[in-house]
Order: structure tokens, then sequence, then C-alpha cells
């Protein structure tokens, strides 16, 4: 189960990598794949079909409304700055753009502040 987990994550690896996010390392979060910033989580795998992306409670709300498709919570997550995501339901370039922002949401300032806001993804 563990390597399944691994091999669904690689897609969230290599999109971060893509985008070039600065002081990301690989690490768990309740016992499965996640990224950390500075040793912060800002995404984890839940389980083989989702992810568990932090972010602001008013984007959290905005993305549910837009995507409802993509964007939910369960009863666990309610008031939790967290969105879960379907990653079937999830276009690479969109996935990549939300990983950004969970990294910006968790990142020291300075590290953020060493990045511009609207850096191109990384051929």
């Amino acid at each position: 189960m563990a390597d399944d987990l691994d091999q669904i994550f690689a897609r969230v690896e290599q999109l971060a990598q893509a985008r070039g996010l600065p002081g990301v390392a690989r690490g768990t979060s309740y016992g499965t794949p996640a990224l950390k910033v500075r040793d912060k989580s800002f995404v984890r795998l839940k389980d083989a079909g989702t992810l568990v992306l932090l972010c602001p409670a008013e984007q959290k709300t905005l993305l549910m409304e837009i995507s409802p498709e993509i964007y939910f919570e369960t009863d666990h997550y309610v008031g939790y700055p967290a969105v879960l995501i379907r990653l079937a339901a999830i276009s690479d370039e969109e996935l990549s753009l939300r990983l950004e922002d969970a990294w910006r949401f968790k990142a020291p300032q300075k590290l953020a502040a060493e990045r511009p806001t609207t850096a191109p993804l990384d051929d």
C-alpha cells in the first residue's frame, strides 16, 4: 500500500519540483507522503484518491464554491485551514498553482519573499 501511495504522490512531487519552490522536502504526515517547507507540511496524501492542501479559510471556501467537483471537505476538516482535493478531477496546471499557494501559506515570510508571485513554470 505504501508503494502505491508513493507512486500516486509522485505526481504532486513532480509538479512542486517543476514550480521550483524553495525549501521543499519530502516527508510524511499522519503516515502518508507529504511535502513540507521548513518542516511545516503544506500538502499531504490523505488516501489514494485525495490530497489534503493547506490554505486560508477564505480560499478554501472560494475553491469549494467554484469547483465542488474538485474541492471539498469532510466534517473532520470543517474549521481547519485545509481543503481536500479529488486527485482524479484536478488538472496538473491547476494542481501546480494550488501547490504554490499552499507553499506560500506555510513558508516563512522571508523565504516566500525570495520568490516572485508570478513565477513561470520551469520547463
